[in-house]
């Protein structure tokens, strides 16, 4: 298991991690220290534990807001992937038919 030093609002924190993920785990201690210091400036210093209970949780309001934008488009992609299915049915139809009257005109 590796670990990995990461910097949140000017403090160290050593965690560990599985080995291979230190970078990713570091970008996200990045994007939580941008939130937290986003917070400190508009809040004032809070206290540590306040300060990044603030932090979570406008991280997880905007992970939420994410999750139901994510949703909405994977309905309307559906619907989409629906339309797209009866257009082509119709589609193959009409060549269908259009096929028929041409070897009947062909025929006669």
């Amino acid at each position: 298991m590796a670990q990995v030093t990461l910097d949140v609002n000017g403090r160290p924190y050593v965690v560990g991690c599985e080995d291979g993920q230190e970078q990713h785990l570091t970008e996200l201690a990045r994007i939580f220290d941008r939130q937290v210091r986003q917070v400190g400036q508009q809040l004032g210093q809070l206290g540590e534990t306040r300060l990044f209970l603030m932090g979570a949780l406008l991280l997880a309001d905007e992970l939420a807001e994410t999750k139901a934008r994510m949703a909405a488009i994977q309905a309307d992609l559906g619907r989409l992937q629906s339309d797209q299915a009866r257009i082509e049915a119709r589609a193959v139809l009409a060549l269908d038919n259009a096929a028929k009257r041409i070897d009947k005109l062909a025929t006669e």
